[in-house]
């Protein structure tokens, strides 16, 4: 059996979640035209029966946040993602967006990705959306930078080049144990999900800074059989941000929360009731402690430790 890790890498935008989605078969990481849509890394997992010339494989996915020059305390430990991502992986899939001129912040995703001695494959993406001669003069500018395993066309949207590229990365994983349960597609906590997808629906639904400004956190998750209830704080940083998240009459906050509702809904299979709330937490980008609580293992280690009897 092959088994192994590979990190998706590149620029905000490239179309690194909806690769991750394309390849795992259902949606796990959120997804906007907004740069830096992805905060933390997300791991997928895809399992592949063996074929003719392709053994039994599990392949987990390890998507990450964009690449870019840190500015703040919340940018630095998206950077502490990457990088993390990137320790031990078998394999790293660079992509990259083939609408888009070469620039210095390609070169920084690829410095990023050459430190180490880990197999790099080249994946150029979104080739649905430009000529295809356009293609050769960008695989020799890449060529002459980096000596790449694999080059590999793709569009990640459209799902053109994914078979082959499954069966490259197969070839590439060393032999290994099936690291996760045949039927597990991710190791995220369906409240970390759902936190994400109504930060998605803030990111879908307000525009200039407010998106970058904002973070969810759940505060309620109890499972019923036939309902869910969630409770979710929607933190930014001004009041103005917050009178806009709301909205005239609480117009705003109703559509972002029915369309987070629908969302969680299709996900978990049963009707939700979701509350929602906001509240100002002025410079939150720059608060360690805020920061570090919105990282879903550390919810995690929270909420175990609530639940342990006191002594």
């Amino acid at each position: 059996m092959k088994s192994g890790f590979a990190t998706i890498l590149g620029r905000p935008n490239a179309g690194k979640s909806t690769l991750l989605n394309a390849l795992v078969g259902q949606k796990l990481a959120i997804v906007t035209h907004k740069p830096q849509t992805t905060r933390n890394r997300v791991q997928g997992v895809v399992n592949l029966p063996a074929k003719k010339g392709r053994p039994q494989s599990q392949m987990v996915l390890i998507d990450t946040p964009g690449v870019h020059r840190a500015e703040n305390r919340l940018d630095k430990k998206m950077m502490q993602e990457v990088r993390e991502a990137l320790e031990g992986s078998d394999l790293i899939l660079l992509i990259a967006d083939v609408t888009q001129k070469f620039g210095t912040g390609d070169q920084f995703v690829l410095d990023l990705a050459r430190r180490g001695e880990t197999p790099v494959f080249l994946l150029l993406n979104k080739i649905d959306l430009v000529p295809k001669d356009r293609l050769l003069p960008i695989i020799d500018n890449y060529r002459q930078r980096f000596e790449f395993a694999q080059i590999i066309p793709i569009s990640a949207l459209k799902r053109d080049g994914l078979d082959l590229l499954l069966d490259e990365v197969v070839g590439a994983l060393p032999d290994g144990p099936e690291y996760f349960p045949g039927n597990q597609v991710t190791d995220q906590p369906m409240r970390f999900m759902v936190a994400e997808v109504i930060r998605e629906q803030v990111l879908i639904a307000t525009k200039e800074e407010i998106p970058y400004a904002t973070s969810v956190l759940i505060d309620l998750y109890e499972e019923g059989a036939s309902l869910d209830h969630i409770a979710a704080t929607i933190y930014c940083e001004r009041e103005g941000q917050k009178a806009i998240l709301i909205g005239k009459g609480g117009q705003m906050l109703k559509k972002i929360g029915t369309s987070a509702r629908l969302e969680t809904e299709r996900m978990l299979g049963k009707k939700v009731f979701l509350e929602l709330f906001v509240k100002v937490r002025p410079g939150w980008r720059d608060s360690r402690d805020f920061i570090e609580g919105l990282d879903w293992r550390r919810q995690l280690e929270d909420l175990a430790g609530r639940r342990e009897p006191s002594e």
